[in-house]
């Protein structure tokens, strides 16, 4: 049975309203919510792009049930795996059973910041690795000293540790990182429902929750709503390594504009169908996946959640009760 949850778009949204659409989505009967962690907006029509640590440390406060997750971090360059593992422990105390620290290889946009060099993605997937293991190496406890290939740490010790230690769960779109995924994750993270991700991450080793993020666009009429998503969302219909390899929303605004409705309907699931919207929930599940994250694109959350709740999430009952 499939399980609902709720997309936290730091892009398009300020701190605060981001804290509220996080108690909101709990009083709608999401049981969990995943948090975008960026330096970048996609484009600058989306505007925000808040600090993702900060804005968990109060929706801990603020909320009482709903699991928390990061969707995703990259722990490799824009931060240092050391600070990902005190961060990601200290909002594991905060939230005791509900948080969980979703990574990934991340994306230029994010992670040139510092004017690094950008590897390659297998360079990148050895990155995360080594990230991970850094990360499990400091939630034991002890001092540490690591002299890896990517990662140096000179005597640290996280002291704030929660008493339950969070999971880790791996993003991948790609077969090579669902492999990554399936050895070193607790679950896996993805974006589209394809079948392949799953069987190559459970062929790895992989046993924990699959989390698929469906990107929506609710308004009371398709058409509003494609050109809600064409306005705010045309990154959604970008294909190929463009969304890894391009630095700046400028240039995320440049590709876009050979995005159209035609294009952007295809890939963002647009308006009140209800049947629409439980069909392509139904995609991941016979994908493989059992966890589904809703991303409502644009600024209609609360009609969103109404939708979701009158007509949605009911269907789906026994996981979100």
């Amino acid at each position: 049975m499939i399980e609902l949850g709720y997309a936290l778009s730091s892009e398009e949204h300020p701190p605060v309203e981001i804290v509220k659409l996080a108690r909101a989505a709990e009083d709608a009967g999401f049981s969990f919510a995943l948090i975008s962690d960026h330096f970048h907006p996609w484009t600058d029509r989306q505007g925000e792009s808040g600090f993702v640590w900060s804005m968990i440390g109060a929706i801990a406060h603020a909320t009482e049930r709903l699991r928390l997750g990061t969707g995703v971090t990259c722990p490799t360059m824009r931060v240092h795996p050391a600070i990902v593992a005190q961060a990601a422990a200290t909002c594991a105390s905060l939230m005791p059973g509900r948080f969980f620290l979703g990574v990934g290889t991340g994306e230029a946009l994010n992670e040139h910041i510092f004017a690094d060099h950008w590897p390659s993605p297998q360079e990148r997937l050895a990155m995360l690795e080594e990230a991970v293991g850094l990360i499990r190496e400091l939630w034991g406890g002890d001092l540490v000293s690591h002299d890896g290939k990517h990662y140096v740490v000179d005597r640290a010790r996280i002291y704030s540790l929660p008493n339950e230690l969070p999971p880790i769960y791996v993003a991948a779109a790609a077969p090579d990182a669902a492999e990554l995924a399936g050895r070193i994750g607790d679950g896996l993270v993805s974006t589209s429902p394809e079948r392949e991700i799953v069987q190559t991450f459970e062929s790895a080793g992989g046993g924990g929750p699959r989390y698929g993020q469906l990107t929506v666009c609710y308004a009371e009429s398709e058409d509003e709503a494609v050109q809600t998503a064409l306005e705010w969302w045309p990154n959604a219909a970008l294909k190929g390594p463009l969304g890894q390899e391009l630095a700046l929303p400028s240039m995320f605004e440049a590709s876009a504009e050979m995005v159209d409705e035609e294009a952007i309907a295809d890939a963002v699931v647009c308006g009140p169908d209800a049947d629409l919207h439980r069909k392509k929930i139904r995609e991941f599940e016979d994908a493989g996946f059992d966890h589904v994250y809703i991303h409502q694109v644009g600024l209609d959350q609360d009609g969103f959640m109404r939708f979701y709740a009158e007509e949605i999430l009911g269907a789906f009952a026994s996981a979100t009760r």
